[in-house]
Parts: structure tokens; sequence; C-alpha cells
């Protein structure tokens, strides 16, 4: 019978350090070890107090634990495991240029008079990935609460509109769509009409994760070995 910490490290690298971050946070939050207040993207803490780490904690914060949580992390590992196995530090420089065009964005809109500020940015990077994840897998089929079924590149959408139903916001999926889009154009689209990657992996982050591969992969083998013994 399989155990938790079987579970746990059977989840992608990226996807297992994301969730854990994502969950520690939360829960500090609802131990009062940290107040939201100390964590959301606020652009004038950040430049006046230089609290830099707003940049880090408004994509860690998911308010509470919930199904909303749970599907999204359950998209996550499927694109880590599907068209990003084996490649660990392009998998992680989507998630690092998805966060920074967020950012931006924030920051663009700061200074534009009455636009809509986003406190924590967790939903809309989640979003982008799940994004991603339907455009590359355009012939899936799946069922909405068995009322009925859709393709993969329709999920964004049937996602968008049910929270819009239950009276959410839809700026935070419509922020999180228009980036995942953004890095979907320029990843796979772009290059297969022009011949030219405007999107690679810095050599630092590819050899970064080169070597926690290689060690992860030792550290497996050698578990594997002892567990044999």
């Amino acid at each position: 019978m399989a155990t938790f910490e079987d579970w746990y490290k059977s989840v992608p690298l990226v996807t297992r350090t994301y969730m854990t971050l994502c969950c520690l946070t939360t829960l500090a939050v609802q131990l009062e070890f940290v107040s939201p207040l100390q964590l959301y993207l606020n652009f004038n803490a950040i430049w006046q107090h230089y609290q830099f780490w707003r940049l880090i904690t408004t994509f860690l914060f998911f308010d509470y634990f919930n199904l909303n949580f749970v599907f999204h992390m359950f998209f996550t590992r499927r694109l880590e495991e599907g068209s990003y196995r084996g490649r660990t530090g392009d998998f992680f420089f989507l998630w690092l240029f998805c966060a920074v065009l967020l950012v931006s964005i924030q920051c663009a809109m700061y200074w534009i008079p009455k636009a809509p500020s986003l406190l924590f940015l967790a939903p809309s990077l989640a979003f982008a990935i799940v994004y991603v994840w339907s455009r590359r897998n355009t012939n899936v089929t799946m069922s909405f609460l068995g009322l009925f079924t859709f393709t993969a590149p329709y999920l964004p959408w049937v996602i968008l509109g049910f929270g819009v139903m239950l009276g959410q916001s839809p700026i935070y999926d419509l922020l999180g769509l228009g980036v995942g889009h953004i890095y979907y154009f320029l990843e796979d689209v772009y290059p297969n009409i022009s011949g030219r990657r405007l999107l690679k992996t810095p050599g630092f982050i590819q050899s970064f994760f080169d070597q926690v591969e290689v060690r992860e992969a030792r550290h497996l083998g050698e578990g594997e070995h002892l567990h044999d013994d």
C-alpha cells in the first residue's frame, strides 16, 4: 500500500516544490504566524521599504485550501509529467516567464487610474499553467460534472464560466489565460510559423536543474538499493 511519502516523492520536482511552498504559506497564515498583509503584492512597500519578498509570496497564497487548489495542482502535475517530462529547467522557466509577466502587467496597471489591483497572483499563475496544458492536449476529452463533454482547449473557458456562475470575479482567470496564451504562442506557435525561437531557457537555469535531477536520481537509486537489501 502506497504511503503519503511515496505519493509525495512521486510528484515531479517543480510541482512538488510549488505545492509545498503554497501549503506552508497558507498554513502559516491560518495559524496566524504571518498576516496576508505581509505577503500581498504592494508596490509601495516594495519600492519604499524594500520588501522584495512580496514579489514571491504573491504567488504562494491561495487564501485557503479547497478543490480549486487541488484542481490546479492536478493539471500542473500532468503538464510536468507530460510534455515537460525530462525538461525540468524548461518547466521552471515556464513558471518564471508567466510570473514575471504577471507582475509586469500589475506594475503597469498600478499607474492606471481605477485599474483593478490584484493582491495575490497565485490563482492567475496556476490558471496560466492550466491553459498551457489545455493547448498541449487538444485531443483529450473531458467531462464537466457529468453534464457535458468537451475537449481540453475549452477547459479554461469552462472553469472561467463556472467561476462566474458562482459569483467569482473573472479578472484572475482572464489574466492567467492571457499570460498563458502569450507563453503558448511564443513557445509553440511562433517557432512553427517563423522558424525562430524567442523563448529559450537560460543556461544557468538549465544547468541547475540538470544537476538537481542527477542528485535526485542518485538519491532515488540509493533508496531503492537500501530497500532491496
